[in-house]
């Protein structure tokens, strides 16, 4: 007697392919970067540790001088103090490697987006292995990694900078090689980056942090000449006001445009750069000040220091 074949019945589901960004604050937490004035919600920090105890030659390190552990540690307090002050979550890189006394600048390690961090490969041999750190600090407080630069890339966050949610300065030279880069690029489009507008840094310097800043969604300020024309344009012509700073040793010798912003217009700035101060002001940026001075003696200060893991969005 023969019996007749049934169809299997099928799954009866389907996958879900809503936006990673729009359920990351379900599933992961309230993350995400899309933005350099945004009002600050969250950022990460590593308070100089017993590794900075270790240096002795500051050549060896890329330092200017020898920190003083206790002045260091005292202004890196006051500062997680500023932003805790203004509303910023601070979240503590706990653990690291004590022969890696640069790892007080942390924005080298990590490049925070909408959907979540991505974590840079250090261009010099005596700062790699400061990223493990960092990704374990991520890992811990729920935040996404989405790239981890490999192979023969290099990156480190400060060579990147938001301009809007689909607008991305992408600096390339000694610390971002054109295959860290590539990487980059491939992730941030992946997730709604529409131009990336290439930075070429120049000889000599290490980041585009450290040649411009943005202080509002229309304006920013650059080291004049030092700043590619098209990257100038391209701000330009989104509605941008440029503002050149005003003193050579203020950028050089103050980290003068390390500042990092609280929000549009307001910002924890390096204390002792007092034309730059005077021209902030001048368009109305609140300038909180902060001695710095400690920290400055790694060849780093306050945007160096600061991983922003939330941003308000415009």
């Amino acid at each position: 007697m023969s019996h007749p074949i049934y169809a299997e019945s099928g799954e009866k589901w389907f996958s879900d392919e809503g936006l990673f960004s729009d359920q990351l604050k379900d599933y992961w937490g309230e993350w995400g970067c899309a933005s350099e004035v945004g009002a600050l919600r969250a950022v990460m920090l590593r308070r100089p540790g017993k590794e900075i105890e270790r240096v002795t030659d500051p050549a060896e390190w890329r330092w200017l001088d020898v920190m003083d552990p206790v002045k260091a540690r005292a202004q890196f307090d006051n500062l997680a103090d500023i932003y805790r002050r203004h509303g910023a979550r601070v979240v503590l890189v706990e653990e690291m490697r004590e022969d890696r006394p640069n790892a007080l600048f942390m924005r080298d390690s990590v490049f925070m987006t909408p959907e979540g961090a991505i974590v840079a490969r250090h261009a010099m041999p005596f700062r790699r292995g400061e990223e493990r750190y960092a990704a374990l600090t991520l890992a811990k407080h729920g935040v996404p990694i989405v790239r981890t630069v490999t192979g023969t890339g290099t990156f480190e966050g400060a060579c990147a900078m938001w301009v809007d949610r689909r607008t991305v300065i992408l600096g390339t030279g000694v610390r971002c090689n054109a295959e860290g880069a590539r990487q980059v690029s491939e992730a941030l489009r992946g997730m709604g980056v529409e131009e990336i507008i290439p930075f070429q840094i120049p000889y000599g310097h290490a980041h585009v942090d450290g040649l411009m800043n943005m202080l509002d969604y229309n304006l920013c300020m650059i080291f004049p000449w030092q700043v590619p024309h098209d990257v100038v344009m391209a701000l330009r012509k989104r509605g941008y006001e440029i503002l050149e700073a005003p003193s050579l040793d203020e950028i050089k010798n103050g980290s003068a445009l390390n500042w990092v912003a609280l929000g549009p217009r307001k910002v924890v700035f390096p204390a002792g750069n007092p034309r730059t101060r005077d021209l902030l002001e001048s368009k109305d940026v609140d300038v909180i000040e902060v001695d710095v001075s400690e920290i400055r003696k790694g060849w780093g200060a306050i945007h160096c220091m600061s991983v922003f893991l939330k941003r308000d969005e415009p």
